[in-house]
């Protein structure tokens, strides 16, 4: 039995697939803060709980013999306006998660981390033994994770893989830049509202992609185990915002709120190098531009034509 945590939410959900299609038996706990019930497979048993409640963690694990820690406080930005609530989703939720996995004696974890944990990397490409200097809320929380996990897998013989991730994007996505200019143009297709100047450059990854990644990562065997996960390039704010206004078919006015970083925060360039991962034969098949344009697709089909 496998438990994965947060899946019904976007990355969650796409994993909770991915192993049921290996023929793995797979348990959810989610307490749908921003998971959705309809993502849930329906092979899979779920547990609509919060990860700080004990009890309940302590139920979720009961015949698991490897955890699948996905859940966390998605969104970048709202965690630098409300630091609270990410310590607690975050940093508090793996802790309780850990010591019962210690307890039950569960020592093979998987967890999704974040490229915000790099902060303003001074290389680019970005590799995994780059320093880790956070600049948001989220990274940091993200960053004590990581610090959590190896401490277990080196104090109590745990095994652990960890994933920093660029920007995924895809179906079933309901936060992001490119889910928010569809929400906005949805709203009034004649003036679209950019955040900073606009030139902020990133890479992103699509949500398939990101799923195969994560799992020839495991093909890894060390103590603990960290790969990035990106595309090979970049794409600029801007350039996404003129990919959503073509499959749209709108032409709005692009109003730019100033300034290099869209809020306190937001890491203006971001490319991580994955060259750690290729050597076990993984490389993404869509670049960034492919990935924006396929992930723009998704959204317009599950969030502005249903219904």
């Amino acid at each position: 039995m496998i438990l994965v945590t947060g899946g019904a939410g976007f990355i969650g959900s796409h994993i909770v697939d991915k192993l049921i299609e290996k023929g793995e038996e797979v348990r959810i706990i989610d307490n749908l803060s921003s998971g959705k019930i309809q993502n849930v497979n329906k092979n899979s048993e779920l547990i609509i709980a919060d990860l700080r409640d004990k009890n309940k963690v302590k139920e979720a694990l009961k015949g698991v013999e490897e955890v699948w820690h996905i859940s966390a406080n998605p969104d970048v930005r709202s965690s630098s306006e409300n630091p609270s609530e990410s310590f607690e989703n975050n940093i508090l939720a793996t802790y309780i998660l850990l010591e019962e996995m210690r307890k039950m004696n569960v020592k093979r974890i998987i967890f999704t981390s974040t490229s915000t944990v790099y902060g303003e990397a001074n290389t680019i490409p970005t590799p995994e033994d780059h320093y880790t200097l956070p600049i948001s809320v989220y990274g940091a929380t993200k960053l004590g994770c990581e610090a959590l996990i190896s401490s277990y897998c080196y104090t109590f013989d745990f095994e652990a893989w960890i994933y920093r991730f660029a920007n995924v994007i895809g179906k079933r996505s309901s936060h992001g830049v490119i889910y928010d200019f569809i929400m906005k143009l949805r709203e009034n297709p004649d003036i679209l509202e950019i955040l900073g100047d606009g030139e902020q450059r990133k890479s992103y990854i699509y949500i398939d992609d990101c799923i195969d990644g994560i799992f020839y990562g495991l093909k890894a065997d060390d103590r603990v185990n960290i790969f990035n996960l990106g595309s090979e390039d970049w794409i600029t704010v801007r350039r996404i915002a003129e990919i959503v206004c073509e499959e749209m078919g709108v032409k709005p006015i692009f109003k730019f709120t100033g300034g290099k970083r869209g809020w306190k925060g937001d890491v203006p360039l971001m490319l991580l190098s994955i060259e750690k991962i290729k050597k076990l034969g993984w490389k993404p098949r869509y670049n960034s531009e492919e990935a924006v344009r396929k992930a723009v697709r998704d959204l317009l089909q599950e969030y502005v034509f249903e219904g």
